[in-house]
């Protein structure tokens, strides 16, 4: 078996008296698409903080393509290939779009953003920023508002942001959130083809797109793994029906 691209060990995180995550360890292997699932409050937002070092854990490690990084900030995580994706938007809606994607190139190599302005005229930055809106299918919306996007649109380029870090693995944060049945059935497709790209990391409450697309889920009830395994073995576990697919045993 491969070794995991992506691996948490152990990772526990307290607020007060809550145990936001609890021994949580899980793995991301080369060409899979990972997902997490779990109830509201499953602690999904606190893990994926820890891995991608916005959050430091009480206990645990994780380790990213051979190298322990839990002390690495988010920056510094990125820098080695770990591509982020938000639940919330977090692209420039004022600026175009190959503008969002040069920042996105810009940050990952750690250039000051004041100095953006000079820096649209350095061929090799764009470059890379058109090669990652024509791998997302943007190429014909490079000169349009970020404000103007669909929020279809606004996820694939929030992919090709990502795509300018050369990424190991991506972590997606609830890519669907927001789509319609057709805009999800798009980016499903999408995501499908991106795994070749890296291997993702995938939160999602879409359970359509997550049976779709996972080689592998785990579970997480109250800040704990509660079950991992194929799409097969998650529908047939009579535990995870009970505490978060509906389901009475």
């Amino acid at each position: 078996m491969a070794e995991p691209v992506l691996e948490t060990r152990g990772l526990t995180k307290s607020f007060g008296a809550l145990r936001a995550s609890e021994d949580v360890s899980i793995d991301l292997r080369p060409g899979e698409i990972h997902a997490i699932i779990g109830p509201n409050g499953a602690g999904k937002s606190t893990l994926i903080a820890q891995i991608c070092g916005a959050l430091r854990p009480d206990r645990g490690t994780v380790r990213f393509a051979g190298e322990d990084v839990t002390a690495l900030s988010v920056l510094a995580r990125a820098r080695r290939g770990m591509a982020r994706t938000f639940q919330i938007s977090a692209l420039a809606m004022d600026h175009t779009v190959l503008q969002n994607v040069m920042l996105g190139a810009l940050g990952a190599r750690g250039r000051p953003w004041r100095f953006f302005a000079p820096v649209l005229s350095d061929r090799g930055l764009r470059e890379t920023a058109e090669a990652a809106l024509e791998r997302v299918g943007l190429s014909d919306h490079a000169a349009t508002r970020t404000a103007e996007l669909s929020h279809g649109q606004r996820r694939q380029l929030e992919v090709a942001v990502a795509l300018t870090l050369r990424p190991r693995a991506f972590v997606m944060d609830e890519p669907m959130a927001g789509l319609g049945a057709g805009g999800s059935k798009r980016l499903t497709g999408f995501l499908d083809g991106l795994r070749s790209e890296a291997p993702i990391l995938l939160v999602e409450h879409d359970m359509d797109a997550v049976f779709a697309l996972a080689d592998r889920i785990s579970v997480l009830v109250y800040g704990k793994v509660i079950a991992t395994g194929t799409v097969a073995d998650i529908r047939q576990s009579d535990v995870v029906r009970e505490a978060y697919l509906g389901e009475e045993a």
